[in-house]
C-alpha cells in the first residue's frame, strides 16, 4: 500500500506530535510502502494548506510535526 495524506493526519490525530523519523517508521510498521522523502513531502504540503504546523522541541534542530487545533 502507499501512504495518503490522509495516513499521516491520522497518525498524527492518535499519537501527537512526531518526527519525522518516527511518522515514517511507525506507518511501515503498519504495512505501507513510504521512505522518508515521501513522508517529508506529504507533510510540505500539509503545512502549506494549515492542517500540520512544524516546530522544534528540546533545542535539538529536529523538526516534530503536529496537526493545527
Amino acid at each position: 500500500m502507499d501512504v495518503t495524506e490522509g495516513d499521516v493526519i491520522s497518525l498524527l490525530r492518535e499519537r501527537g506530535p512526531l518526527s519525522v523519523a518516527f511518522i515514517t517508521r511507525l506507518l511501515y510498521e503498519r504495512g505501507f510502502a513510504c521512505t522518508r522523502q515521501k513522508v517529508e513531502r506529504i507533510l510540505r504540503s500539509l503545512i502549506k494548506r494549515g492542517v500540520v504546523e512544524a516546530f522544534y522541541i528540546n533545542g535539538n534542530k529536529r523538526k516534530h510535526y503536529r496537526l493545527v487545533r
